[in-house]
């Protein structure tokens, strides 16, 4: 179970799938609009309400272009998320009664571990970042300025604190649903914890406990395939640079678009343009606009992928092996341009706050006319195809079971 935008979704689809080719049924419950990511993967599907685009395009969500600081959106974030949480929770009941182990995504947390007691039914997180508690960074919706281990320690517990508060009223509800037992600070207990990322990528806290792995990225399940006007564009020049901000809405689609434009052919590269979440759009024999597109089968044809730095595309881009140029919009995205940074696979962060032309186009010179971001992302993603991140997770089904 998970709840959020696509990145939230996609990655549970190829674990899905890979636990059901070692012979489990699997059940991923999510938000309705996301459905068609498991088609061909044997997973089955379970809609739960709420339209996450619709929410960050509604007045609520455009407000957390207002906070400036990851504190501050992460209060809108919980006053906006609270209501939708209310309205999942009947439905998430409904399919937690299906299942013999609950797979909790990180977005869940405290109610899906509420509903494995109510049940009695085991239950083995999923995180898609680095949720608990450490001294060697802050928590990543905060950004990445530490505060020391003791300060990094203590912001990461007030996170949490304040995830279970945005949750505390779904899980009081439980008993309404003749769950009697399930309101009893289900996030204070020791529970597996799997992490859906690489150790190359964030190596794993040396002060958590034992019981939080880190097993490995989960892929996405993709099956669609390039479209013809897709391949022409490619075939008709030099390797274009991909812009996609993903999930992540814009406050000015227009001016975000320009910026964009006018970047790309000052660094003198062609351009894919996702619209995406946040209406991106451009025109010109240059330049490409597109909807939805498998990363997996267009990042390796690219030169460099703009991108808004989510968990998921971050992954996509590293297994791509070409270089990036993040721009955070938001939330755990600083976190993730912090990394590429530090593996040499983009030569800096363009944040959205301070996104000019001028900018991004240095950024994009350096990364495609520079051969060792190539290089360095080229020898991390041969190092990310030889790992396997559905094997930890069924270990940790089979302890489970036992």
């Amino acid at each position: 179970m998970t709840a959020g935008s696509r990145g939230d979704v996609a990655p549970y689809t190829g674990l899905g799938a890979g636990l059901v080719r070692a012979g489990h049924e699997v059940t991923l419950a999510a938000h309705g609009m996301f459905e068609p990511l498991v088609e061909g993967s044997g997973v089955r599907f379970r809609p739960l309400p709420v339209d996450p685009r619709a929410e960050l395009h509604s007045a609520r969500g455009r407000r957390l272009h207002d906070a400036r600081t990851g504190a501050g959106k992460l209060v809108r974030l919980a006053s906006m998320a609270r209501g939708a949480v209310d309205e999942m929770t009947a439905a998430l009941v409904e399919a937690a009664r299906e299942g013999d182990a609950l797979l909790v995504g990180g977005s869940l947390g405290p109610l899906g571990y509420a509903l494995a007691d109510g049940l009695s039914v085991p239950a083995l997180g999923l995180h898609l970042q680095p949720l608990h508690p450490t001294g060697e960074f802050p928590p990543p919706v905060l950004g990445t300025r530490s505060l020391g281990a003791v300060g990094n320690r203590l912001s990461g517990r007030a996170v949490m604190t304040s995830v279970d508060l945005l949750f505390s009223d779904a899980v009081r509800s439980l008993r309404r649903h003749g769950l009697g037992t399930a309101g009893r600070s289900p996030r204070r207990r020791a529970r597996p914890v799997l992490h859906g990322y690489s150790e190359l990528v964030v190596p794993r806290p040396r002060d958590w406990p034992a019981a939080l792995e880190v097993a490995g990225y989960w892929w996405p399940h993709e099956t669609g395939r390039l479209s013809r006007e897709v391949e022409d564009f490619l075939a008709a020049g030099p390797p274009p640079v991909f812009v996609g901000l993903g999930s992540a809405t814009v406050p000015d689609p227009e001016r975000v678009s320009r910026a964009l434009v006018t970047a790309l052919r000052a660094a003198g590269v062609r351009g894919i343009v996702q619209r995406g979440w946040a209406g991106l759009g451009a025109r010109g024999d240059d330049i490409l606009t597109v909807d939805e597109v498998p990363h997996a089968s267009l990042f390796p044809r690219t030169a460099a992928v703009v991108h808004h730095a989510g968990a998921g595309t971050t992954g996509a881009v590293l297994r791509a092996g070409v270089p990036s140029v993040p721009v955070p919009v938001q939330f755990d995205a600083a976190f993730w341009s912090s990394r590429l940074t530090a593996l040499g696979t983009a030569p800096g962060a363009v944040p959205l706050r301070r996104l000019t032309s001028g900018a991004l186009a240095t950024a994009l010179r350096r990364a495609t006319e520079e051969g060792s971001y190539r290089a360095r992302a080229r020898t991390l993603a041969d190092r990310l195809a030889m790992e396997d991140g559905v094997a930890p997770v069924l270990a940790a089904l089979d302890r489970l079971a036992t």
